[in-house]
């Protein structure tokens, strides 16, 4: 059954369209289950009914005819109750309801399973059979699994035109929204243009083209280096092969030579592929077929399909012909778009950025709004394969994803574009004002930062200062690790252009979702394994070139702080400070006269939490890492779509985790400041100001709002405010108080697009 699950599934995935997906489940699982009948119904949002949308062994006349009421018949029971139904006969239940167009009446008995995805009901699948008997365990085990497995699928082809189905020439339909998470504030709208891993043969977009000889061209050389590039490996590595190994090499080369591969690929180049969408459609082809094979030695054989497939691909994506070209609206659209691909393209040409994965934390959410990009997250339902080339619109406010949005869509949207840009003007006034509230209490405010070239607008956005200067950035940007001299000039850049504004200074923060190439760490959990500080006390070399470069790039500036990161016990504070004394010490032995900095610590872990007081004792300033102390304290992977509406730094247990810090800080007199998209989000800013947070590092994007939230209100207020949200037990009831709070002081345009 797990092979007959798969082989449906991977079908699934690979249909043109809604139609042809439903069609392969009803006739899949009515063979795999030997049933009478099987259909299914999908949930039509808009009529708030049940429609069937396929059917093998009932009337094919009741496809898109037969509608339910959710309280309507066995199938809405099934709805209704969000659980399976299984009857030996049917006819007899109450809830019973019959459609002569359908051709049921033979059937006793049913079995009907609810296809749920993200918690919301989708549809029913449906099997009947003649017998009056109800069906047994391993028929239902079997049903809920498809199912489950089946309703990421299904939601996958529904986005791409809702329950009418799309086939691949129309357009989607343009008022129905994909609904993603809200990653960087603004509207976006412009041209998807599909970015996707390199010889990644499943992840390639849909794309038309007209230039179908240039096409062919390019596939034939793909074929033609692929060749030889298999001829060299088996006369490379042939000799020390066994003779059934040697094989495989003899295999591919004639795939390459025979017709089935090549002239299938180079027949729907004709008929308007791309060359890397035609090959995709013949390899998915033809694995599907040794997939559907009884012997397992013939399904093996896809797997080696799949990896000449991608290794056509890899020299068909080095042609100078596959570089794209970007208009000057690009909206940029992948499965899981990374911070490489982001900056791939020049920034006055990207309008906004879509991702099916991650969330608001995310380090590409992270960056798009250090840019000023809007950008829509965990938008896992976009068919991210079909709408290369597409008007689309993405609300970084909403969280929604529009596909050729209609005109009156595109009209709403540019009267709250409209007013943003005035939203806007009015924030530019209060650039070079105090950030002090009503009652007079001055809280800095600081910009996050990690390249040089945000310099520039964290200068323009009226920062006081770099809360975090982000030292990853300069390592992740090379192809092995930067020198002193090299860490010394970036470092020196960025002090000198926000002297006598202090610079705090993370020391290499990778690992997590923040790899270096030339460095791989391979963990099954990284976000648990080695990172931050636990990686630079392991290579002493590495952090002392970094701290030598920070203490030389600080001389005669003096406005230097280091800040540590992933500090999760007090041992690590005291090996890092020996370190950073050892360094000072090497440098004023050389002829330096350097100052050694203030230092501070990063809480971002929950055992640093309760070791507040300890590490106060110990250092200059605490920092809390508002991204992943709200990670680690709700255990959610904050770049996890599937979990993402979890993540909520406005969880009642990040606030009491927050409000312990500011205690155990009090205590030794040591300010605190908090960083991270907590700092730059207006509800929650709300909340640090009545703790009495002592400064907030933000994107420099989020400047400006901030400071309209600090200067609207009295740090008594702020105060009151937080008692309130204290007695409350949920972030939902929490977010919308805080912005209720806004929109009643005039700060609506804060929270939501346009005014």
């Amino acid at each position: 059954m797990l092979q007959t699950l798969r082989r449906i599934v991977q079908e699934v995935n690979a249909a043109r369209d809604l139609e042809q997906a439903l069609e392969i489940i009803v006739q899949g699982v009515k063979q795999a289950m030997d049933v009478d009948a099987c259909s299914i119904y999908l949930h039509d949002n808009q009529a708030g009914q049940l429609l069937m949308m396929a059917t093998d062994g009932l009337n094919q006349e009741s496809v898109g005819s037969v509608r339910l009421e959710l309280h309507e018949g066995l199938t809405g029971l099934v709805a209704e109750r969000a659980e399976l139904v299984n009857l030996g006969d049917a006819p007899k239940h109450p809830r019973y309801h019959y459609f002569p167009q359908t051709g049921e009446e033979c059937y006793g008995g049913f079995l009907g399973v609810p296809v749920i995805h993200h918690r919301k009901v989708m549809g029913v699948l449906v099997v009947q059979q003649l017998a009056s008997q109800r069906f047994d365990e391993d028929s239902v085990t079997f049903l809920m699994t498809i199912a489950a497995q089946l309703a990421g699928a299904i939601a996958h082809a529904e986005a791409s035109g809702g329950i009418e189905g799309l086939q691949l020439s129309d357009e989607p339909n343009g008022n129905r929204p994909t609904q993603g998470l809200p990653g960087a504030a603004g509207v976006a709208v412009g041209t998807a243009v599909v970015v996707y891993p390199a010889s990644d043969i499943d992840a390639v977009p849909e794309r038309r083209t007209r230039n179908i000889k240039g096409e062919q061209s390019a596939f034939k050389k793909a074929v033609a280096a692929t060749r030889e590039e298999i001829k060299q490996m088996s006369e490379r590595f042939g000799k020390h092969l066994p003779e059934g190994e040697r094989a495989l090499f003899d295999a591919y080369l004639l795939m390459l030579d025979g017709d089935s591969l090549v002239e299938k690929t180079l027949v729907r180049i004709r008929e308007g592929n791309w060359a890397q969408g035609a090959l995709r459609d013949t390899v998915r082809e033809h694995v599907q077929v040794f997939d559907a094979m009884d012997d397992s030695y013939m399904r093996e054989r896809g797997s080696d399909i799949h990896d000449l497939g991608n290794r056509i691909l890899m020299h068909l994506q080095d042609n100078p012909r596959s570089r794209r070209k970007y208009s000057s609206d690009t909206v940029l659209v992948g499965e899981d778009i990374t911070a490489t691909m982001l900056t791939d393209i020049p920034v006055e040409k990207l309008a906004g950025v879509v991702s099916c994965r991650g969330s608001r934390s995310s380090h590409v959410a992270i960056l798009a709004r250090a840019m000023g990009i809007p950008a829509v997250m965990g938008a896992d339902e976009l068919p991210v394969d079909r709408v290369d080339g597409y008007t689309i619109l993405a609300d970084g406010y909403t969280g929604r994803v529009y596909l050729n949005p209609s005109k009156r869509i595109r009209t709403e949207y540019k009267r709250l574009q409209k007013e943003e840009a005035e939203l806007s003007e009015e924030l530019i006034t209060l650039r070079n004002l105090p950030a002090e509230t009503i009652d007079g209490i001055k809280i800095p405010l600081y910009a996050n930062t990690g390249l040089v070239a945000d310099i520039g607008p964290s200068l323009s956005s009226g920062a006081e200062g770099v809360g975090l200067y982000r030292t990853e950035f300069p390592f992740m940007l090379r192809d092995r690790f930067p020198g002193e001299e090299e860490q010394r000039q970036v470092y020196r850049e960025v002090l000198e252009a926000f002297t006598p504004r202090p610079v705090i200074m993370r020391t290499l923060d990778v690992g997590g979702d923040k790899a270096l190439p030339y460095f791989p760490i391979e963990e099954d959990n990284p976000f648990l394994g080695w990172r931050g500080i636990r990686i630079t006390l392991e290579h002493p070399e590495i952090f002392m070139a970094q701290i030598r470069a920070m203490l030389l790039a600080s001389a005669g500036l003096n406005n230097l702080k280091i800040l540590l990161p992933m500090i999760s016990s007090v041992s690590e504070v005291d090996e890092t400070m020996d370190l950073l004394h050892r360094a000072h010490e090497e440098l004023l032995e050389e002829g330096n006269n350097i100052t050694f900095p203030q230092m501070g610590v990063m809480i971002e872990v929950p055992s640093a939490v309760y070791l507040t007081k300890q590490l106060a004792r110990r250092v200059d300033f605490l920092s809390v890492g508002s991204n992943d102390l709200t990670q680690y304290l709700l255990a959610v992977d904050r770049n996890n779509a599937r979990v993402a509406e979890m993540y909520d730094a406005l969880h009642p247990a990040v606030i009491s985790a927050l409000m312990q810090v500011m205690e155990g800080a009090r205590e030794y007199n040591k300010p605190v400041s908090v960083c991270g998209e907590m700092a730059g989000d207006p509800a929650a800013a709300l909340l640090l100001i009545g703790m009495g947070i002592d400064s907030l590092s933000m994107s420099a994007s989020s400047l400006l709002r901030v400071k309209w939230v600090v200067r609207s209100f009295s740090q008594k207020r702020a105060k009151k405010i937080l008692d309130e949200v204290l007695e409350m037990e949920d972030s939902k009831s929490i977010r919308e108080h805080l912005n209720g709070v806004l929109d009643e002081a005039g700060l609506g345009g804060l929270i939501r697009a346009g005014k």
